[in-house]
């Protein structure tokens, strides 16, 4: 039946009751889908004040598929329970079920089941118990039967948690008769037209007497006058508008207009924008970070990070087939790397290993920003007279990470570089203090740490006021000589940095506890454009 004949046969339904009724019990009661319902409800709002609709929402408990499952068949422990003979059953037997994986985890919890590893077939299975009680399978049937109130609020949770129920919220109106009810429906009109101006509301009004006609009695010239006719008969524009028997849906100055389509930024964009104009006010200048792919002698080797070291193993580094290999390098500098690696000198002994050309050429995902660093003090160690300069960068860097709530493959990373005659550890905690008190963070702590490239180093943590205790936001220290000797700077000149996340800040600022809420496909299009401009407190 098509929607004309549901809102009809909604109209009859409505005006049998006498206080209002329910769209659920309406689509039940017509036998038709509830969005069906939902829909005429909807075009009747629209015609006016035929009826009355106010939205209500209610959540119910539902089994989820694999619930409805275990309702009809039992629980997979107590499935697994029932599979293993008194004599026992080989694990590899039960592991062919397609309940035996679950089933064997929750009812060894259970104690239900145990496993002798030393039996001389393999690992076999003993029940443990004579009888046991699927719970789980009744607690689903109480569900099922519409009696979920009679289970806590703990054991919802944690079949929630098992997959084996879902929390609904159903959606419906309350209808009641409106001030224009009727259960025949006359289309309002929208727009006043010519055509209504112009035509008459009646052909008995706009009846016109033959032109070769002429009225003879005064009666009949009457008449014709009050008809609206001319003196040769034609219509005049007394009768005329057929707009005066139309109804006309009123219009609703108060609505608001449809929202222009516009972009918006994502709340990482946002928080990195306060970032960057923070590092520009204590005047920073931005490092080009536009190079995701370096070989491993800048990400690693240029930083005195020895070739052995696990950071530069696969599973922490993603490495690149195609090109596989960089193959231009300052070979000068090159050999200085080299000779600091393998041989020491600038004051340190070096690692004693034998460096290798191959390693260095591998090219890499970049795993940090310190490798654009390297590359701009490297620039700089080359200009004829140092200067002191101010660096920072914010952009992405990956990482081989074992995907979570917390860690991603791809991040950003916020880095400051400070270079310049004498500078100390001191001068490290006094920039540090500068630049989280821009951020609005007062209560900072530092405790030693190491970095391959820096030493002295050390995490930074602040106190967070919401969860009460003191949390790592970052880390910093002082570059080895080791790392800046080779490139040519003065032995003079010390170089301070720091390096924190730009996700971290950005998911405690919006309230975001995934970060795959934040970055991914799982992120929701409506919170980017729901999320306000980010102002850190300051």
């Amino acid at each position: 039946m098509g929607d004309a004949g549901v809102v009809e046969r909604f109209l009859q339904w409505l005006e049998k009751a006498d206080d209002g009724v329910d769209s659920r019990d309406v689509a039940s009661g017509l036998g038709e889908e509830h969005q069906v319902v939902v829909g005429a409800v909807k075009s009747l709002q629209a015609a006016g004040d035929v009826i009355v609709a106010d939205l209500r929402s209610s959540k119910h408990w539902e089994l989820t598929e694999e619930g409805t499952e275990i309702a009809e068949q039992g629980s997979h422990e107590a499935r697994v329970f029932s599979a293993v003979p008194l004599e026992g059953l080989a694990q590899t037997e039960l592991m062919k079920l397609s309940f035996g994986k679950i089933g064997f985890s929750k009812a060894m919890s259970n104690k239900w089941i145990r496993v002798d590893k030393a039996h001389e077939g393999g690992p076999r299975i003993f029940r443990t118990v004579e009888v046991v009680e699927d719970q789980v399978r009744q607690k689903l049937l109480l569900v099922q039967k519409g009696d979920a109130s009679q289970l806590d609020e703990k054991e919802r949770n944690e079949l929630k948690k098992r997959k084996l129920l879902l929390e609904v919220t159903v959606k419906s109106y309350w209808i009641t008769k409106g001030s224009s009810f009727s259960t025949t429906l006359t289309k309002q009109e929208t727009e006043l037209t010519p055509d209504m101006i112009a035509t008459c509301p009646s052909v008995a009004a706009c009846r016109v007497p033959d032109p070769g006609h002429r009225a003879g009695s005064a009666h009949e010239r009457g008449q014709g006058q009050r008809l609206g006719l001319g003196p040769k008969g034609s219509a005049g524009h007394g009768y005329r508008g057929s707009w005066k028997e139309k109804k006309f849906k009123p219009y609703n100055f108060e609505a608001m207009g449809v929202a222009p389509d516009c972009g918006h930024l994502h709340p990482l964009m946002k928080v990195r924008t306060q970032f960057r104009q923070i590092f520009l006010e204590m005047g920073f200048t931005e490092m080009p970070t536009n190079n995701f792919i370096e070989s491993s002698f800048w990400n690693f080797d240029s930083l005195f990070q020895p070739q052995q070291h696990p950071a530069r193993d696969q599973h922490d580094t993603f490495f690149l087939s195609d090109p596989a290999l960089a193959h231009e390098f300052p070979q000068e500098y090159l050999e200085r790397v080299r000779r600091v690696h393998s041989e020491g000198g600038f004051g340190s002994q070096g690692y004693k290993y034998d460096w290798k050309i191959e390693e260095a050429q591998k090219n890499i995902l970049r795993t940090h920003t310190t490798a654009v660093s390297a590359r701009m003090l490297y620039k700089l160690a080359q200009q004829e007279k140092f200067t002191p300069v101010k660096y920072f960068s914010i952009d992405r860097v990956f990482r081989n990470e074992t995907l979570d709530a917390t860690h991603l493959a791809e991040f950003h990373q916020i880095e400051g570089v400070v270079a310049d005659y004498g500078l100390t550890l001191g001068d490290l905690v006094g920039v540090l203090h500068q630049f989280f008190t821009k951020l609005g963070t007062t209560k900072l702590r530092f405790k030693p740490a190491y970095n391959p490239y820096t030493e002295p180093s050390m995490e930074v943590f602040s106190y967070h006021e919401g969860l009460k205790k003191w949390v790592e936001v970052g880390n910093s220290g002082v570059f080895r000589p080791e790392m800046l000797l080779p490139m040519g700077l003065p032995e003079d000149v010390s170089v301070i940095a720091w390096g924190l996340s730009l996700e971290r800040p950005t998911m405690i600022k919006y309230g975001i506890n995934n970060i795959r809420e934040l970055v991914g496909h799982k992120v929701n299009l409506q919170m980017v454009y729901d999320s306000p401009i980010c102002q850190l407190d300051s």
